[in-house]
């Protein structure tokens, strides 16, 4: 795995592209460098196997632009059983050394997606310890933000994904075992249901309103952003004003 400028973990294949999807295909899209990280291969789902799950989110990754998507292999129920788990986290940004991580939001209906927020939590806070013991040196991302898997609350700030947001449809679709699964043997789930989507969807065209666009991703931060001053954008005028009185 090669250095990357965006590095967004999801605790089972499909979660990032449900909470961050448009925000990967836009920073792809800019050129830079994405990776994606699953933790678990969400065997313990109803529908779907391991070998489809993985093929489907190497599927999306190719949609959303990403350079690369790996997975650690935590077994599913029970992120964060071992001390491990936040080790090879550790080490991994280390290795890839990401400007800026995303990672599921701390409060979640699923456990898994809750364990997963503390687990990568600790895991940055520890690969920018000088004496933290893992290997690789040192690394302390730009910025750390939280996205929205199923529960939400206030964001930070949004996103516009509006350009994307076809991109991050098509990703999802790629998760054919999860939302639209074919097999005889598939049940129906919570993700299964057209409701999940319209979930997804309204959540994303309500950040877009508030912000003045139709659809944006929503992110929270621990930390205040710092901004060098009130406005928007700003330029350093090569005539300023002149202050010289004019004379009657």
């Amino acid at each position: 795995m090669d250095p990357v400028d965006l590095l967004v973990f999801g605790p089972h294949p499909d979660d990032l592209e449900i909470g961050a999807g448009g925000t990967v295909a836009k920073h792809a899209a800019m050129g830079l460098r994405v990776g994606l990280v699953d933790l678990t291969q969400g065997e313990m789902g109803s529908n779907g196997t391991v070998e489809e799950r993985l093929a489907e989110a190497e599927e999306a990754r190719t949609v959303l632009g990403a350079a690369w998507r790996t997975n650690l292999r935590w077994p599913d129920r029970a992120i964060g059983s071992t001390p491990d788990h936040a080790l090879a986290a550790t080490e991994l940004i280390r290795r890839v050394r990401p400007k800026a991580i995303a990672l599921p939001y701390w409060s979640d209906r699923h456990p898994d997606h809750v364990a997963a927020s503390n687990v990568l939590t600790d895991a940055i806070f520890d690969a920018g310890l000088r004496r933290f013991r893992a290997e690789g040196e040192p690394w302390k991302p730009e910025m750390m933000s939280y996205y929205f898997i199923n529960e939400s609350t206030e964001p930070s700030f949004v996103v516009d994904v509006t350009d994307q947001y076809e991109t991050k449809r098509r990703a999802l679709a790629c998760h054919k075992s999860q939302f639209n699964p074919s097999t005889a043997g598939g049940v129906q789930t919570r993700l299964t249901s057209p409701r999940f989507k319209t979930l997804i969807e309204s959540r994303d065209a309500q950040f877009g309103v508030l912000a003045g666009v139709d659809f944006a991703e929503g992110f929270v931060l621990r930390e205040p952003v710092l901004r060098p001053h009130l406005l928007r954008e700003w330029r350093v005028q090569k005539d300023p004003p002149s202050t010289t009185k004019s004379q009657s």
